[in-house]
This record gives C-alpha cells, structure tokens and sequence, in this order.
C-alpha cells in the first residue's frame, strides 16, 4: 500500500449525555475537568483507546492492534525476530538475561549492564523488525509506539497525532447515590443484619459538547507505510467509536461531526489553528443550560478557507 501524500488536519465534535466520558483514576474517577475553567477534557489517549477497539474488531488483515487489553508487548517484539528470521537474537538476548539472573561470568551491576546490551540492541535487525511491526499493527503504523523494551524493534512516530479534547461551555459533575440490593459474602450478610444492600456512588454530566482536533503527517505516513486504506479507516472508526463502546457509566455518548481539512501538498497549505478558528459552536439559548445537542449551533465557514484546502464533513 501507498503511504499518503497529503496533509490533514482534523476536528472532532462529540458529546455526551449524563454520563462520564473519561474518568481520572486520580480523582476517585470523576469526570476530567479544568480546575481553572471548569471545561470538561478527554484525553487524547482515551479517544485512541476506542479506535483501537474499533479496528480490533474488523479484525481485517494486516490491522491487528499492538496496545491492546491483557497484551505482553514483548511477546510480539519475539514475534516479529522471528518472522524475519533473525531467531539467534532472541536466543542471544536469552541467554544475555540468563547469565544476568546467574552471575555467571561477570558479577554486580557490570554483569546486568553487559548482558542487557545485546537484548536491548537487537544487533543489525532492529530496522527489519520495526518495518514488520509497521506493516503488521495498524496502531503501530497510526499512532506510533516505544518497542525497544525487551526485544528492541526500535521507535515508531506515528503521522496520527490527537490533542485532548474540551468541551465548548463548562460542564457540571453530579453525584448520585446508588444501592445494590445484594451483597457479595456471607460476612457481610451478617454485618448487615439481613439487610443485603450495599449504597455506591455514580458520576456524570448531565450534557457536555466536546471539541477535539488531529494531525496527519505524510512525511511520518512514509516511514510507517500508513496508506490511504489506513485513513478511511481512521475516519470510519472516528465516526463509529462510540456505537461500539456502550457502558452504564459512559451515558449516551455520540459522533456530531468529524471536519477533514485536506491539504493539496505534503507540507500544507494553511496553518492548522487558521482552519480550526472556522469552526463554531455557540448556544442557542445562552439563559439556560444545555442539555442536548440541538441546544447548540454548529457551523463552518467554508468560504473562510484558504485555497489549497479542500473540507470534508462527516457523517
């Protein structure tokens, strides 16, 4: 496949309803917000988590996920020594922890740090092995990856880059008080006296309009082969992310608009904040809070933009 040769920019709008888009472990996992301005904020690893999952399950060739639930990544770094037939590494690097494990031969820190080497290096196949990572992991080829742990199969700088996304007005967390009408151990039946509930807490927004942008870069689409199949792609799993990723905690979350900025030329033809600006969403009734998406209006001006960029609006 034909890496691209043209430069994109992108802006995402979607939204959320009573719901929590992304919770922050940090914070008892609260829904994400500005301290300082009260905007709500999904991050950008969130949003690559759900076209992950996405992709994974077309399950198409040559688009199998990297990062993905319960993965050792080094079993896939063995993998790939060994699909390009570069098996005495693996067996070098082996043998390097073994003696490093053992003591053998060397003692101390000068032992572990001499039986590393090799492991970590890959010797001279380390450039095959990122090139079949490439062409194997759509996530890899996408958005880049760090796999010189362990196997070393080099670093990979995806062409596909996200920023968090915020939401258009400040949004209000609400806690709710919720009971389970069970308890999960004989000891805490008799704890509650025959009384088996248990009270928890849920967190969400009641209605929060989010604004994300990206970037695609044909110079880095070249060093991981990420073609024009792996696009439309990526913009069909932007579009349906969240159909496929439905949760009691999530609320109704949904797609509004996917802008593409197509750019005639590898380096651009417009800086990205100059057609980002374009876009607008402003409430209808600025009295009231918004509860829904029709509270909103969402407009482009197109004949804003500069030539050399063509618009592409999805769904």
């Amino acid at each position: 496949m034909t890496p691209i040769i043209n430069r994109y920019d992108f802006a995402l709008l979607f939204d959320v309803e009573n719901g929590n888009p992304n919770g922050d472990p940090d914070a008892g996992n609260l829904p994400r917000i500005d301290p300082e301005t009260g905007s709500g904020l999904v991050t950008d690893v969130c949003l690559k988590r759900k076209v992950r999952n996405y992709v994974e399950m077309l399950n198409r060739e040559n688009a199998a996920i990297y990062v993905r639930e319960k993965a050792v990544l080094t079993r896939f770094h063995e993998e790939a020594y060994r699909a390009i037939g570069a098996e005495d590494e693996l067996r070098d690097a082996e043998e390097a922890a073994k003696k490093s494990e053992s003591g053998e031969s060397e003692d101390g820190a000068s032992a572990k740090k001499k039986a590393a080497k090799p492991k970590r290096k890959g010797g001279e196949h380390v450039e095959e092995a990122r090139k079949w990572m490439c062409e194997r992991f759509y996530d890899v080829r996408t958005f880049g990856a760090v796999m010189s742990l362990g196997v070393n199969c080099g670093q990979v700088r995806g062409p596909v880059q996200m920023t968090f996304a915020h939401s258009v007005d400040p949004v209000l967390t609400q806690e709710h008080s919720i009971t389970r009408m069970a308890v999960a151990t004989e000891a805490e039946a008799e704890k509650q006296g025959g009384d088996n509930r248990t009270m928890g807490r849920k967190n969400t927004i009641p209605y929060g309009l989010y604004l994300g942008y990206g970037f695609v870069s044909p110079h880095l689409a070249a060093q991981t082969g990420f073609s024009m199949e792996d696009l439309e792609l990526f913009w069909e799993a932007l579009v349906n992310m969240f159909e496929h990723d439905r949760s009691a905690a999530r609320g109704l979350m949904s797609t509004r608009k996917l802008y593409i900025f197509r750019h005639d030329s590898a380096l651009g033809n417009a800086p990205a904040r100059t057609l980002f600006d374009c876009i607008k969403a402003e409430p209808v009734n600025a009295n009231r809070p918004a509860r829904k998406y029709a509270d909103y209006l969402v407009s482009i001006d197109a004949s804003a933009l500069p030539s050399g960029v063509t618009l592409v609006e999805k769904p």
